[in-house]
């Protein structure tokens, strides 16, 4: 999520499969505004009208049917997070997943940032940040835009070694089970405290970090792993691990239609930033690769010609970061979500962004990516409302109808109720 820890300027190539095309002109019509980073917006399963806005300092807010923000927040865990810094901070609350069955069961899951659990070891209690949790919650029996505070199950919790490249999203996939990111830990290069001296937590098989998980929530154990995981009986692989070799994944959707697959917008190091399509057993290269490109982690200025990255998935899109050429789109990568909406023409567009071109500037970007037989060509997003949309990004939301929307802020830490939501129309 957001900037990186440490700018380096290096050389930088090309980008990889995103020929460039005329932009593509919409407008952004205001939803809601007066939030406080906001990382999601969603709808319940049997409910397309009515849309949750998960925000980062640890409220869940409602927009009904008719536009209107209710004053009570859905759900309130404030005092449940990790304290966040004001001008900039990567913990939070940062997803949310409704149970496929939520109609009927009420269930749905949060991730969040939470104080580094009391019973972690002695090491992790003098260096670690905090604990990410993923925790199953309901909503009141009597209110339907209420959640109940007092039921909590906690599903996962994985000490964190630095406040940054938490990833962190989470959602149900079209098989029911729970889809969980999650970033290498933090800091710079996937080392240091915390990270796996010669492979990096990325490439380390043994660690939930830098991974995509899959659970089964249908389970009081507090889940169970599906037995089809790609690593299930490997006693040397965490069965959880559905795919890694992840930076941080800031932000993963699953296409509502098409084949269903999984994007996620992994933030690069220096160079290159990047949009994968998630797939069972897959290698996404970090800390070995980044992007398309090899990456020496004691030398991120420069990358290798080479390097064994046999059998490695490569992004569907990639881009030059702004940190070490002019010829650029952006600093940290903001996935997205794929269109299906109303507006028949954009059907199958992947509609993403970029926080900034740089760090101290309101200088958010939109793109789309459209999939022209097996290459994925991006473009701008032409904004024809707004003189200068003047803003960073922050995240991507889509609704039950299939809708896309996008996350704005003017500040570059969770503070002041500037924030707003647009929805992306023509």
């Amino acid at each position: 999520m957001l900037q990186k820890i440490t700018p380096l300027v290096a050389s930088a190539m090309l980008a990889l499969g995103t020929t460039q095309a005329q932009a593509l002109d919409a407008k952004l019509e205001l939803v809601a505004e007066g939030l406080t980073a906001p990382m999601l917006l969603l709808s319940p399963p049997d409910d397309s009208k009515r849309r949750f806005i998960v925000e980062q300092i640890g409220l869940i807010k409602i927009v009904q049917a008719d536009g209107t923000l209710l004053d009570q927040p859905f759900l309130n865990i404030r005092s449940a997070l990790v304290e966040l810094l004001g001008d900039f901070d990567e913990q939070g609350l940062l997803g949310m997943a409704f149970h496929p069955d939520y109609e009927n069961n009420g269930l749905f899951y949060i991730a969040y940032s939470a104080p580094l659990r009391g019973d972690a070891d002695l090491g992790k209690q003098l260096w670690y940040a905090h604990t990410n949790m993923v925790v199953e919650m309901r909503v009141s029996a009597d209110d339907p835009d209420v959640a109940d505070h007092y039921y909590a199950r906690t599903i996962t919790k994985i000490d964190w070694p630095q406040f940054n490249h938490n990833g962190h999203w989470i959602g149900f996939g079209p098989d029911g089970y729970l889809y969980i990111s999650t970033g290498d830990g933090g800091y710079a290069n996937d080392w240091g405290i915390g990270h796996h001296v010669t492979k990096g937590n990325g490439q380390d098989l043994s660690s939930l970090l830098g991974k995509m998980l899959r659970v089964d929530v249908n389970s009081k154990h507090p889940y169970e792993v599906p037995e089809d995981n790609p690593f299930v009986g490997n006693d040397e692989v965490a069965p959880e691990i559905f795919a890694y070799g992840f930076r941080n994944p800031w932000r993963c959707a699953f296409d509502m239609g098409g084949d269903k697959e999984l994007f996620c917008g992994d933030v690069g190091q220096n160079a290159y930033e990047e949009i994968d399509i998630v797939r069972k057993g897959g290698n996404y290269g970090w800390r070995l690769k980044e992007g398309s490109h090899c990456f020496d982690y004691l030398n991120p200025n420069k990358h290798p010609a080479s390097c064994d990255d046999a059998g490695m998935i490569d992004p569907i899109i990639e881009y030059n970061n702004c940190n070490v050429t002019e010829d650029c789109k952006g600093i940290s990568i903001t996935g997205g979500y794929v269109y299906r909406g109303s507006h028949t023409a954009w059907d199958g567009k992947y509609f993403f962004g970029d926080w900034s071109k740089q760090f101290p500037v309101k200088d958010g970007r939109l793109y789309v990516a459209t999939k022209n037989g097996s290459e994925w060509n991006m473009e701008d997003v032409n904004i024809t409302n707004m003189q200068n949309f003047n803003s960073y990004v922050l995240a991507f939301g889509q609704d039950g109808d299939g809708e896309v929307y996008v996350m704005a802020t003017d500040t570059t830490g969770p503070v002041g109720g500037l924030d707003r939501i647009y929805k992306i129309v023509p």
